[in-house]
């Protein structure tokens, strides 16, 4: 192949019209003409209805025709033999793949290409990640990963200009804001609410700056933002891939000559859309999902195109047709130096129709979402313990540790049919698949990297199952270790909860003191969910805590006193049997909520905050909305992304549960039954500042012909005038109102599923003085559909295709195949307005990135010989403050980490936590010394003072971007909402205390 690509790479180099990559390689356009900006491009779902590699590779074209490399070695030819020829392409974990086997003239070829603009990438991440269920740590990290390998690979010009977000059902302002940090100029987005796109086109408004923070000093997370055309697609008629079946262009001497008639409807076209947009330049989106395996057919077409188009020039024709990219096109609208609208809300609910809410999919495949965001929890504990260890995390008594696995694996987790639930069903196992391989390669390096730490080489178990009470280290052993990590920097206390078939224990602290401890039985609730995977009898709890960025030891032995194990035992029985006070309400207490309960329908009435003498009554129950099957209204069913209950209100699961108590000096908890597949603990641990609700769903019952889409739902008596909070992928609060858009006059035509939002990490009503705050444990659907009331939507089963591709319903068939079962936990606080922020942003952090447990039999071998055994450990030499997190702490290369320093607090939310901060990074870590800083963008492939975005003017008048102050190491401080990033070179402090340099 290599004599071939260099004779054309040589006619590409004679042929060149512009010189350079980025907005110096822009093709010339013509002043006083509309100009026509054709984007060739591709969009290649990193999994939807087959899996990854069978994408790749063109596997299971029984299923859909799609193979990706043949796109690749289609595209490269075309473009090597024409200069004018441009393609762009975005989904790394594609490219890189495609990459890996070419030969080396192969790669010239491409790299000469990207260095002359010709083949550009566009977006750069991993995969083009959902918006709605997606983490902003996560979505940051598959940027990372993506961006990473085209710097390396093709250098600056591999560098995307313009984020492409194409596909993704909805657009959130977090991913906006993060793009801007991320040193993106625009943002090209294909799908909006269709009564959005119809007002901004008659007001002209498809394109504007995105004011994307409420708290970030303007113009830090501004980013011009522009509503494709045709969603990702091109104008009607003008299709030519092998997928297409539209007439091709035919300029010879034939009856089927059809070049007039095109022509003439390409200008109409043309036309038409211009009068939307604002500027002498419009752009066609030439490709679709999976196009151009034979990329010549869309080439040679487009060719003619260009050339008949243009030759009606001569004719007084004012349209200019050309090969162009998301980039250059940018970069027109930036020269037509006009001021633009600014947004500074979300794209959120997206419809493409009357009755078509595209809602469901904030819910869909519960499981998975879950899993997703605990994987997100191991990847960064993975991450910290390779920077922290070094060498030794990744070569160890354990084998080779792999951070890279769980990294790949979580980046196509983020992928628009993957967390977001819109995939097939075989398709989702393969993401889980990845997931395992990816926990089983870090569990290796964290292993490892513990060993080296601690001094002693344990057979470290890791017990997955602990939610269902399965550990059987825990069941077996008379005695074991428990190492808990907080990758938190700060402390953190947690509530240890494992699976025992004794009745008494101790259990000793780091420094050889005794801890409290209660042992409780394993519901039944536990015992239906893991039916044949565990038999363990009862759960020992004990409250534990560990320091910043390290780990404590705890030991627990079981003991045998048996006038001790009688009196236990006996407590235990009457701990697990129901209690019913009918002369008075039920009620859980601890020092800081009192909660209670109806004697009779065991529900949840009222939650008191001690502290603050605020008295709510709050009701909770589980209710189903019966799926739409299509009525007389529209046919649109409820599916894998579309929410369409068939009527407005639920059906209750059960008027009553029946309940039992369990109280003890640790914790206190009301089991609430409400039918053979819904239950919850309502659970209050001792010091704990919210209540807890640990609720289990399915298999939901279908045996009724009907879908159901399964809500929490929370009444309260505040007065909340149509209003209702939820967060921004993990970050900021956006204000929601019922049947309300900000920037258009909505026509409601469903009044539940148009009323839903995605809810990362938390939902919250509040009135002027009080906020009931509800915090999830994954991304759900969630809305306040009436005054005072907030719901969850936490499971769904359907048993109808909702006609958006996926071709299945959503029918999960779970371990045993009769249905999936989904725990999970919702955190609800009561608090004054100013002082809630301060309480829900630390537990929303303490949640996402939990303390990781890891246990051992103990009595293992030194690491080293003579090596002092660490019971305790922090790689900080102080605690960071509340309002700072250490977002991440990685491994960049053998000599340097990644370091991210973030402000989790909003401008003026509370009035400790919104206060600038300064932290001295120099001397935070006591298992390096950092030996020099470069501050680096958001995802670390700009240095921060080369960032030059382009300048927009709003509106408004124009936003200042002010000078950045030189990097002060020993003072980094941080505004409200800012993330900082940082490359560091690192010494190690050996075992020994000696330096130990990589």
């Amino acid at each position: 192949m290599g004599l071939p690509v260099g004779l054309l790479l040589g006619v590409g180099l004679l042929g060149a019209a512009a010189a350079g990559c980025g907005y110096e390689s822009c093709p010339a356009t013509k002043a006083g003409m509309l100009n026509v900006h054709l984007i060739p491009h591709t969009h290649n779902d990193v999994g939807w209805l087959k899996t990854v590699d069978q994408y790749f590779y063109g596997a299971r074209n029984d299923i859909q025709h799609a193979g990706v490399q043949y796109i690749l070695d289609s595209v490269i030819p075309q473009l090597l033999a024409d200069p004018t020829k441009r393609f762009i392409y975005v989904e790394v974990a594609f490219f890189y793949r495609w990459w890996r086997l070419q030969a080396e003239s192969m790669r010239q070829a491409v790299r000469q290409l990207v260095s002359e603009g010709r083949l550009e990438f566009i977006n750069g991440g991993w995969c083009m990640n959902d918006e709605a269920a997606t983490h902003y740590n996560a979505m940051i990290d598959q940027m990372t990963l993506g961006l990473r390998f085209l710097q390396e690979t093709f250098g600056e010009c591999g560098r995307p200009r313009a984020a492409w977000h194409i596909d993704p059902f909805g657009h959130s302002r977090e991913q906006a804001s993060l793009f801007a940090q991320m040193g993106f100029d625009g943002f090209f987005f294909g799908r909006l609410d269709y009564q959005d796109k119809a007002n901004r086109e008659q007001l002209r408004e498809m394109e504007q700056i995105w004011r994307a923070s409420a708290s970030l000093q303007p113009p830090s997370a501004d980013l011009f933002t522009g509503v494709l055309p045709n969603g990702y697609n091109p104008p009607l008629s003008l299709c030519w891939d092998q997928f297409c079946s539209d007439n091709p262009i035919v300029d010879d001497a034939s009856d089927e000559n059809n070049v007039n008639s095109l022509v003439a409807y390409f200008l109409e076209t043309a036309a038409a859309q211009a009068k939307h947009y604002r500027t002498n330049h419009i752009v066609m989106t030439m490709g679709s999902d999976f196009q151009y395996e034979n990329a010549n057919l869309w080439y040679k077409n487009m060719d003619k195109l260009i050339k008949h188009v243009n030759m009606q020039q001569l004719n007084g024709s004012q349209v200019h047709v050309l090969y162009s990219t998301p980039t250059c096109y940018l970069w027109e609208l930036f020269r037509a130096n006009l001021s633009w609208s600014l947004k500074y809300d979300d794209f959120f609910p997206y419809a493409d129709g009357p009755h078509h809410f595209w809602t469901g999919y904030f819910t869909s495949r519960p499981a998975f979402k879950r899993y997703e965001r605990l994987s997100n929890n191991f990847l960064q504990v993975c991450n910290q313990l390779e920077a922290l260890a070094g060498p030794m995390a990744r070569t160890g008594p354990y084998g080779e540790g792999d951070s890279t696995v769980l990294r790949r694996a979580m980046a196509v987790a983020q992928h628009h049919d993957a967390v977001s639930g819109t995939e097939k069903q075989h398709v989702a196992n393969d993401y889980a698949k990845r997931l395992a391989a990816g926990w089983d390669a870090c569990q290796v390096l964290v292993s490892n990297a513990l060993a080296s730490i601690s001094g002693n080489k344990e057979n470290f178990i890791y017990c997955n199952y602990l939610n269902i009470s399965v550990c059987p280290l825990t069941e077996s052993a008379s005695t074991f270790m428990v190492i808990l990590y907080n990758p938190l920097g700060r402390r953190v206390s947690w509530n240890v909860r494992l699976p025992v078939k004794g009745a008494t224990y101790s259990v000793t602290d780091p420094n050889g003191q005794t801890v409290a401890n209660e042992v409780v039985p394993v519901s039944n609730f536990t015992r239906a969910v893991r039916r044949d995977r565990g038999d363990a009898t009862h759960e020992l709890i004990f409250p534990a805590s560990a320091p910043p960025l390290g780990y404590s030891s705890y030991t627990v032995l079981k003991t045998a006193s048996k006038d001790l194990h009688s009196r236990l035992a006996k407590r235990i029985r009457e701990q697990a049997q129901p209690r019913v006070d009918a002369w008075s309400p039920r009620e859980i207490q601890n020092e800081h909520l009192r909660v209670q309960f109806d004697p009779v329908t065991g529900l949840l009435t009222e939650i008191q905050n001690l502290d603050k003498s605020i008295l709510l009554p709050v009701s909770q129950n589980f209710f189903w909305y019966n799926a739409s099957i299509g009525n007389d209204d529209n046919v649109q069913a409820s599916g894998a992304y579309i929410f369409r209950p068939n009527r407005s209100e639920p059906f209750r699961v059960a008027e009553r549960a029946h309940t039992h108590l369990v109280k003890n000096k640790l914790v206190q908890e009301v089991y609430q039954n409400f039918s053979s597949w819904c239950s919850q603990v309502v659970r209050l641990y001792a010091g704990q500042p919210y209540v807890e609700l640990e609720w289990t769903v399915g298999p939901i019952p279908i045996d009724d012909g009907l879908g159901k889409e399964i809500i929490s739902r929370f009444k309260t008596s505040l007065q909340t005038e149509g209003r209702f909070y939820t967060d921004s992928n993990g970050r900021e609060i956006l204000e929601r109102r019922r049947d309300y858009r900000a920037t258009w006059n909505l026509s409601q035509t469903e009044p539940v599923a148009g009323n839903y939002y995605p809810v990362n990490s938390r939902i919250y009503i509040k009135n002027k003085k009080f906020q009931l705050t509800v915090l999830t444990d994954r991304s759900q659907g969630g809305s306040s559909v009436a005054d005072g009331s907030v719901e969850l939507m936490v499971h769904r089963r359907l048993l109808y295709d909702d006609s958006r591709g996926v071709g299945e319903p959503l029918l999960e068939p779970g371990v045993y195949n009769d249905g999936l079962v989904v725990r999970g936990r919702h955190l609800v606080f009561l608090d004054t307005v100013e002082s809630s922020a301060y309480q829900h942003r630390l537990q929303a952090q303490q949640e996402f990135m939990a303390p990781q447990l890891v246990l051992a039999p103990g009595g293992g071998p030194s690491f080293h010989r003579g090596q002092r055994s660490l019971k305790q450990f922090s790689a900080l030499k102080q605690e960071l403050p509340p309002s700072v997190h250490l977002l991440t702490l990685a491994q960049w290369d053998p000599s340097s980490v990644l370091i991210r320093l973030e402000h989790q607090f909003e401008r003026g939310e509370s009035a400790n936590g919104s206060q600038p901060i300064t932290v001295d990074l120099l001397h935070l870590f006591s298992s390096f010394t950092i030996t020099s800083l470069q501050e680096m963008s958001l995802v670390a492939n700009q240095k921060r003072e080369a960032m030059k975005r382009l300048s927009w003017r709003p509106a408004t008048g124009a936003a200042r971007r002010p000078p950045y102050p030189p990097l002060n190491p020993l003072g980094v401080t941080l505004q409200p909402m800012e993330i900082r990033t940082f490359l560091a070179t690192i010494q190690y402090t050996g075992p020994r205390g000696g330096q130990a340099e990589l």
